[in-house]
């Protein structure tokens, strides 16, 4: 049987009870897609309306892991800044990813409109503000991005800031008006009835126990089924199994928490607005966004290379709150939760074909609403003959994770980037 979803504040909104059976006896599909989150979601429904034979195999629910609790952002970029990406990349190569991002905001944004999936609730904005001042390189950059992207960029200065925020540490703010945010969990199971309607078998409760990839026609067992598949997609993240060795050995687990405030309109909006999400610019920092029409706080932040929950989440996220809107100190938390996110060594998805007929689509910590969306459709691309576009990320392929090593470098660099954070804000006072 599946896990139910953790108690967040998506699972306690859910708009139907829809559920999927576990996978059973002899299968036969095209292709086999491993992963019930976004990315596999959306490669399971792009191959179905072209006429393949699906099946998708979930270990536990739909979207159950991050693509079903996270922050619900949809806004271009990617975890790594432009900057890194051209480092490795070229200057061209990082303007086309790039350009993929901003397509992957749009094919979320279209299918919410194709569908009519009113549940997802998108609401526009993100802003992304500053703790100290930038001495203009936020403006500057704001404009560049504009010139060379066409994004709905604006910049906010302070008085217009601390009008939206009411916070006496934000400095400055860039407001994305081309980027929303939404119900992710919603979407994702919008997303899987609308594949099943065009013929694609989900299956929940059916983790992969082995799998054999090495002839034409690939096989993939779960406990009670067989699926030969001449593609099978491994599109998992922070819960991904030991099936694939190459897969698990490239990602990091990291853990990142989020709570929910109790219905408290007045009291929110003395501190909070403006409907815009707000993304907090520093490299250890807050995101957070108003829900159920203004009354409550979705707030998120803190990350952690342990795989278990600490006692105190709500605690934890709440003191950041609190520090950051001192007017919101008698704001009480109602539900806190956390969830693994899969991360890369170099902090970009990964995306591509591990040997002829097997495919992984995965790593999308920290941007993921968009480039699940681009990296399920790229995959699909290449399955379906369209496009070789899943090439653009071959730079960014399995590598290792560093192991123990590995984490203990996540979390070392994690403490570094809040020690700078830190002295930039204190210098800013």
């Amino acid at each position: 049987m599946p896990q139910a979803y953790i108690d967040t504040y998506y699972s306690r909104t859910l708009a139907s009870p829809d559920a999927y059976p576990a996978a059973a006896g002899p299968i036969q599909a095209d292709v086999c897609v491993v992963g019930g989150g976004l990315a596999g979601l959306t490669a399971a429904l792009k191959l179905a309306s072209s006429g393949r034979k699906v099946v998708l195999i979930e270990a536990q629910r739909v979207a159950w892991g991050a693509s079903g609790r996270n922050g619900g952002f949809v806004s271009a970029g990617y975890a790594t800044g432009l900057a890194a990406i051209e480092r490795r990349v070229g200057a061209d190569g990082a303007k086309e990813l790039f350009r993929l991002s901003m397509e992957g905001v749009e094919i979320v944004r279209s299918t919410i409109e194709a569908l009519g999936i009113e549940e997802a609730r998108p609401v526009p904005g993100i802003a992304k503000a500053l703790r100290y001042d930038s001495a203009g390189a936020m403006r500057a950059a704001c404009e560049k991005q504009r010139r060379d992207f066409g994004l709905q960029l604006r910049y906010l200065p302070r008085d217009e800031v601390r009008s939206l925020f009411a916070s006496p540490k934000y400095h400055e703010a860039v407001l994305d008006e081309g980027a929303f945010h939404f119900h992710p969990l919603n979407y994702a199971r919008a997303l899987a009835r609308e594949a099943v309607r065009l013929g694609a078998a989900i299956h929940e409760g059916s983790p992969v126990l082995s799998a054999d990839l090495d002839g034409p026609r690939k096989i993939v067992r779960t406990k009670q089924a067989e699926i030969v598949a001449e593609h099978v997609v491994f599109a998992t993240g922070g819960y991904t199994g030991s099936v694939l060795p190459a897969l698990r050995r490239a990602f990091l687990p990291i853990a990142t928490y989020v709570l929910l405030t109790e219905r408290a309109p007045d009291l929110v909006q003395s501190a909070i607005r403006t409907p815009a999400a707000i993304l907090d610019d520093r490299r250890a920092g807050d995101y957070y966004r108003l829900v159920d029409d203004g009354s409550r706080i979705l707030w998120g932040g803190r990350i952690t290379t342990r795989t278990t929950d600490p006692r105190d989440i709500a605690a934890l996220l709440r003191r950041e709150m609190v520090t950051t809107y001192p007017q919101l100190s008698g704001l009480k938390v109602e539900v806190a939760w956390s969830g693994l996110m899969s991360y890369a060594r170099h902090l970009m998805p990964q995306i591509g074909r591990w040997k002829p007929g097997v495919w992984y689509c995965t790593a999308f910590g920290g941007h993921g609403m968009n480039t699940t969306a681009i990296g399920g459709t790229v995959i699909a691309e290449a399955i379906a003959g369209e496009s070789d576009r899943y090439r653009l990320f071959a730079p960014f392929d399995l590598a290792w994770n560093g192991g123990i090593l590995g984490r203990a470098a996540v979390q070392l660099t994690y403490w570094a980037y809040q020690a700078s954070d830190a002295a930039r804000e204190w210098r800013s006072l």
